[in-house]
């Protein structure tokens, strides 16, 4: 990613290059100069503080979000006050794109959880690379696919496994390739929130995963001591 950096009134801000971060993306990485620099030329930066609302429900759709750098939660609040997570996405990730095709408001709330500094893409310049590129046209409906893909396979999870198994699938997928400790990158509430479970669940999981020496807990990190027992793990 290209970030250089203006100042205002004395202050240092960030700034990227749109259409160099744009062609780190799959979607766009295909695209020539000239279809690169169209879609670029639409972009533009926001800073989000952390806590604060990205977009609400009910706000209209004039585009999507790619996350260049935090975190951003997209959630459902009921008239009461009530929350539940349906995302919690990252660098590199992007929201926003299906709404965009329906014409409608938002259905889910987004919130930084951490500074964040998004690219929104205006859809007009999405509809007109649609027109030009069948190929990009593919491209956006596969990464839409993919995204159907992981809320059915959330719904299945829901359905058909125990909370506790939610857990347990939880923590394999975000172990790391090199090593075998997950670091919780939000709240233990937020990550239970996802897995449709309570806070008190998540804990009882967790103390249950280390009374039987699967795992070992120190704050937000959460070492795995036997994975093959692990995804035996019944809950």
């Amino acid at each position: 990613m290209v970030v250089s950096r203006h100042f205002v009134t004395g202050a240092s801000v960030p700034t990227i290059d749109p259409c160099a971060f744009l062609r780190r993306l799959p979607l766009f990485s295909d695209l020539g100069e000239d279809e690169l620099r169209a879609v670029g030329a639409a972009a533009t930066e926001r800073h989000v503080d952390r806590g604060r609302t990205v977009i609400r429900r009910g706000d209209p759709c004039l585009g999507f979000h790619s996350i260049l750098y935090g975190q951003v939660k997209l959630a459902f609040v009921s008239p009461q006050g009530q929350e539940k997570v349906i995302e919690i996405l990252g660098p590199g990730k992007s929201f926003g794109e299906a709404v965009m095709f329906m014409d409608k408001p938002y259905f889910v709330t987004a919130t930084a959880l951490e500074d964040c500094l998004l690219l929104h893409v205006a859809k007009d310049a999405i509809f007109a690379e649609l027109e030009r590129s069948p190929a990009f046209a593919r491209r956006m409906l596969a990464g839409m696919s993919r995204r159907l893909h992981g809320l059915v396979a959330d719904v299945e999870a829901y359905t058909l496994h125990t909370g506790g198994q939610r857990v347990v699938d939880y923590l394999l997928k975000e172990a790391p390739p090199s090593g075998a400790t997950v670091r919780l990158g939000v709240s233990k509430r937020l990550v239970a929130s996802r897995l449709n479970i309570t806070p008190e669940y998540f804990s009882r999981v967790l103390h249950d995963l280390v009374r039987r020496e699967l795992v070992r807990v120190d704050g937000r990190e959460i070492e795995i001591l036997d994975a093959a027992a692990l995804r035996a793990y019944e809950g």
